[in-house]
């Protein structure tokens, strides 16, 4: 049974990746970008199933508009994908104050503005899917990648309450937790901040390198892990959390059981702070 997408972020990456998908198989899918034109020869091949639409998940006002839209166009949208998003990578000190809110407005604002759009018309018709984008960042955290991480914890943590909010209406969300993975985003796309010397002697530093340079090879298969994200949706209850890669699943295991250990080596201090009966 074909399905109708919207998806956020389409111009490359995972969004254009799973837009291309789910176009073969015979979906329809409303894909927005800031810049339309680079879907226009996609378009001219699946003129019917293709919707093209400007949009910078910055902007509210836009965000609510081009969602009324596509679901006016098509009546009815089964599943959203939250895509749009970028990294942000220098230390706290390093980052402006400009770098720091376009970080969070893209990243958290955006994502949330775009689900608070879509929940009205997906309780209308009585369900639907929201994929959302995180990262292996949303649950560990490395030096320099402070405020993408801030914003990969935030965004789980809105969608850890959004989940029960909404359960009653039949709608369903899955983060998606990938590791690092061979598309633009972690392959000189990422956003640099300006170094500060006294951090250029310091371990994470040389990341920094790494990360801007085009020869640089995540392990991760962005076709591989977008065929699991489209995959997911058919999975009934929708999974709260879906990690994709080898390096994500190695890491988050780690960080959780670490976490895990050192609550219960608070156990006794936890329970010591009740109010007496």
């Amino acid at each position: 049974m074909s399905r109708n997408w919207l998806i956020t972020g389409t111009s490359s990456g995972f969004g254009r990746i799973m837009t291309e998908r789910l176009l073969e198989r015979g979906d329809t899918v409303v894909a927005t970008l800031r810049q339309p034109d680079r879907l226009h020869g996609l378009q001219s091949r699946y003129p019917g199933r293709l919707h093209l639409a400007a949009l910078d998940v910055t902007d509210t006002q836009q965000v609510r508009q081009v969602v009324d839209r596509a679901f006016a166009r098509l009546g009815r949208i089964d599943v959203i994908v939250s895509n749009a998003g970028y990294g942000l990578f220098g230390a706290a000190e390093e980052v402006s104050s400009a770098q720091i809110r376009q970080q969070l407005d893209t990243n958290v604002i955006g994502s949330i503005e775009l689900v608070r759009a879509v929940l009205p018309h997906l309780r209308a018709q009585g369900g639907g899917r929201i994929l959302q984008l995180s990262s292996m960042g949303g649950q560990v955290a490395f030096p320099g990648l402070s405020l993408y991480h801030a914003s990969k914890w935030a965004i789980e943590g809105f969608f850890e309450s959004l989940v029960q909010e909404v359960a009653s209406f039949g709608i369903e969300a899955t983060l998606i937790e990938p590791g690092a993975a061979r598309t633009q985003f972690g392959r000189g796309s990422m956003v640099m901040a300006t170094p500060i010397a006294a951090y250029q002697a310091v371990p994470f530093s040389a990341r920094r390198a790494v990360l801007a340079r085009d020869s640089y090879t995540p392990i991760g298969d962005p076709e591989k892990m977008v065929h699991e994200m489209i995959a997911c949706v058919d999975v009934t209850p929708a999974p709260r959390r879906l990690a994709l890669g080898s390096d994500a699943y190695r890491l988050m295991h780690a960080a959780l059981a670490a976490r895990l250990a050192q609550l219960e080596a608070q156990k006794d201090i936890a329970l010591s702070t009740d109010a007496s009966p």
